[in-house]
């Protein structure tokens, strides 16, 4: 399965870009490896300074999926790289520079009832002890996608910042698969304001 999307808000985004790959597909329970690689911006406040960040992140984690009736998580342990560019530099930060450490994530998909779904992931890493937690509600609609409200929260030692919002998840187009979320974010610098991410999956 290969996918990809991008997030932003006014002060920074996201693009990234990956694939799943299982020897007995994904559709069945056992190894699974996951790929990562994306980049993006970012500003940040250390002191008095307004901090741009400019990072590439690659992950490479193996995993392993379980499922059961209306219920699928994979679990993965892995390598991460990262690099962050500061302009102007912050000593301060612990994600300056190329940085590689071992990274860890859970993805998740429970169908309580056939009409409606909770999802979600957890990943971190040690780079700046950074980590992303999301989970969503949704309840299907026109027999083709999945509507409710999301929450996350990101961060890392030195920022953090959380997003309430809403999703449409698992518009099915032919071999693709669109997702796509709106909302608000508030951050640790005490600024606010509207995030928009979209995504697209296909398997193979």
């Amino acid at each position: 399965m290969f996918f990809g999307g991008i997030e932003a808000w006014r002060h920074g985004g996201f693009a990234y870009s990956g694939l799943l790959w299982s020897p007995d597909g994904l559709d069945r329970e056992g190894f699974v490896l996951k790929s990562l690689i994306g980049g993006g911006t970012y500003r940040y406040r250390s002191g008095d300074l307004a901090i741009d960040g400019y990072h590439a992140v690659l992950s490479l984690m193996p995993g392993w999926r379980f499922k059961r009736n209306g219920f699928e998580t994979s679990v993965f342990v892995g390598a991460d790289a990262q690099f962050h560019y500061l302009f102007p530099d912050d000593p301060e930060s612990r994600l300056r520079g190329l940085r590689a450490g071992p990274r860890l994530g859970v993805d998740f998909w429970l169908e309580p009832v056939p009409s409606a779904m909770i999802n979600g992931f957890a990943t971190f890493s040690t780079i700046g002890h950074s980590y992303a937690v999301r989970g969503a509600l949704g309840w299907r609609f026109f027999e083709s996608v999945y509507l409710g409200p999301e929450a996350q929260a990101t961060g890392s030692t030195d920022y953090r910042q959380f997003r309430f919002g809403v999703h449409a998840t698992s518009l099915t187009i032919g071999p693709y698969e669109f997702s796509a979320g709106a909302g608000y974010i508030r951050d640790s610098d005490q600024r606010g304001g509207l995030y928009g991410r979209f995504g697209v999956l296909k398997r193979q």
